[in-house]
């Protein structure tokens, strides 16, 4: 056996001691020991010559454990940081961006738009979201959207469809849409530009 087996054999066998101590002898997790029981059976062992070795022991292992929590937390904590800063920097992305951004549900109910599409639409965004995006549509393009929508629930790569608005204002509007399927909800998502002016 190799002086690490050998080593790591020899404070698994400290732990389930400490353990049997700390629990008189019923099998429980350590780590729902108190600190002071803990302290409890580091002093019984060091109080004697023969287990003091044994307690010095122990006490390195948790100084080592409780160095790796601190690393693993301090890990954590800026993992968590650089999340949420690029959760802002892509949030700030898609509100900005030219193009309109909808997150629509299985009955084309808007659930999320960015500043773009609650401008395409013509509304204020509180008076958008919940309303169905079918109903700012002609019905030969409401009939595209659902084509468009079961392609996506299969999986299908996104095709480009030109969908026509009702007219606001006496004017009618065309729009280039792309739909895919949103994995993590499953609504789908929504991207809308104005075509390219013919010359």
């Amino acid at each position: 056996m190799s002086h690490l087996a050998e080593s790591s054999s020899y404070l698994s066998s400290l732990r389930e001691r400490a353990t049997g101590q700390l629990t008189g002898g019923v099998r429980s997790d350590l780590a729902r020991t108190s600190t002071s029981e803990a302290m409890a059976v580091l002093y019984k062992l060091a109080s004697s010559p023969s287990t003091a070795c044994d307690a010095l022991a122990l006490l390195h292992e948790l100084q080592v454990h409780q160095v790796e929590v601190d690393m693993q937390h301090e890990e954590l904590r800026h993992s968590r940081a650089d999340l949420e800063n690029h959760l802002a920097r892509q949030t700030n992305l898609v509100q900005r961006a030219p193009a309109a951004f909808l997150v629509i549900d299985e009955t084309t109910v808007v659930c999320e738009i960015n500043r773009a599409g609650v401008r395409l639409l013509g509304a204020a965004s509180h008076g958008v979201l919940g309303q169905s995006f079918a109903s700012f549509l002609t019905a030969a393009s409401n009939a595209q959207l659902q084509s468009m929508l079961t392609q996506a629930r299969a999986g299908a790569p996104p095709q480009t469809c030109e969908l026509h608005f009702l007219p606001q204002g006496g004017v009618s509007r065309t729009f280039l849409c792309t739909a895919d399927k949103e994995v993590s909800s499953g609504r789908f998502i929504l991207v809308l530009m104005a075509p390219a002016a013919s010359s």
